[in-house]
């Protein structure tokens, strides 16, 4: 279980990652739209729409990788984090469902349980 736990703190810094390139990308093309536009008015929309939009985005993509990390750094904490977020991510169809099966197969196992009750230490996680 100490692979699977260690693939799924580097498939959620991933999974949040990419979220955020997401963002930038919206970011860019919303106000790349207004600029296009030439309007002054429609430059201040898409200005404010892309800024809210990606500010969401990395907003909800933050408690990923912070779990992902944590995951990856034996802390108790974030096996809750994460087993909240992958039930969260159930209804992200598709990759958000197979990540929250896979979250909850891994963090649900009474091994996986066991050892972050036990804190394990560098030399232990290989």
């Amino acid at each position: 279980m100490k692979k699977h736990i260690t693939v799924l703190g580097a498939l959620y810094i991933a999974f949040g990652a990419m979220q955020i390139l997401t963002a930038l990308i919206m970011f860019s093309l919303v106000i790349g739209g207004g600029i296009l536009s030439g309007d002054d008015e429609a430059l201040a929309i898409t200005s404010a729409l892309g800024s809210a939009l990606a500010f969401l985005l990395i907003f909800l993509a933050a408690p990923g990788i912070i779990g992902g990390i944590g995951l990856l750094k034996w802390r108790p904490w974030s096996r809750i984090l994460v087993l909240i977020l992958g039930c969260l991510n159930l209804f992200s169809i598709p990759f958000g469902t197979a990540l929250g099966i896979y979250t909850i197969w891994v963090l649900m196992d009474d091994e996986s349980a066991a050892l972050f009750r036990s804190k394990p230490g560098p030399a232990e996680k290989a």
